[in-house]
């Protein structure tokens, strides 16, 4: 029997998601942010440790668990397998605040709202296995919503599209998609009243 070739829009759904998850869409948007915010120099060293000991190791992580077969593929769609990854990242995103509040004498604001996400996400996993492409992306969108209003409306119809392909691919349900959603909502929302109260 000829196995059955993927539709164009499986294809198109395939390009989109892959291309727009978490990793990417945040890289994204902290390229952004250090050019907009920062000189050359000083977006080079805000950058620099957000993608040594947070983007690297998390790819590096992935990589390794797909190749041992720990987890099932780069998504890792599976709900047990998720909370090892949940974990991992938790562990990067803390020892980089912890670095950049003794280094810098603050608290990287934008990093303890993806904490607080993938806190969020952690403990929905114990009840629904919430989409994390659909979640990540809301959030970016209220983080580039922060800086330039337009790019965030933008950025949150890509995050419905997102969602959309999530459906398609059958990687999560309508209600997977839909509570990941809620949850970034939640976490933006508070992002955003935080900033403001912050700014003023």
């Amino acid at each position: 029997m000829e196995e059955k070739q993927p539709s164009l829009l499986h294809k198109i759904s395939k390009i989109i998601s892959d291309f727009f998850n978490p990793l990417v869409s945040l890289f994204i948007f902290f390229v952004y942010m250090s050019s907009r915010n920062y000189s050359l120099h000083d977006s080079i060293t805000y950058f620099l440790p957000v993608l040594l000991m947070i983007i690297i190791p998390v790819v590096a992580w992935l990589v390794w668990n797909v190749k041992t077969g720990r987890y099932t593929n780069m998504d890792v769609s599976n709900r047990v397998q998720r909370k090892t990854l949940y974990v991992f990242i938790a562990v990067c995103v803390i020892a980089y605040i912890v670095y950049n509040y003794f280094k810098n004498g603050y608290i990287d604001f934008v990093m303890l709202f993806i904490l607080i996400l993938l806190f969020a996400m952690q403990i929905s996993n114990y009840f629904i296995k919430s989409s994390m492409h659909t979640s990540f992306n809301i959030f970016v969108a209220a983080l580039f919503f922060a800086l330039n209003i337009k790019i965030g409306i933008i950025w949150l119809g890509i995050a419905i599209l997102v969602g959309i392909t999530r459906i398609i691919l059958k990687r999560h349900t309508v209600k997977e998609v839909l509570m990941g959603a809620g949850i970034a909502f939640m976490v933006s929302f508070l992002y955003l009243y935080c900033n403001i109260q912050f700014q003023h």
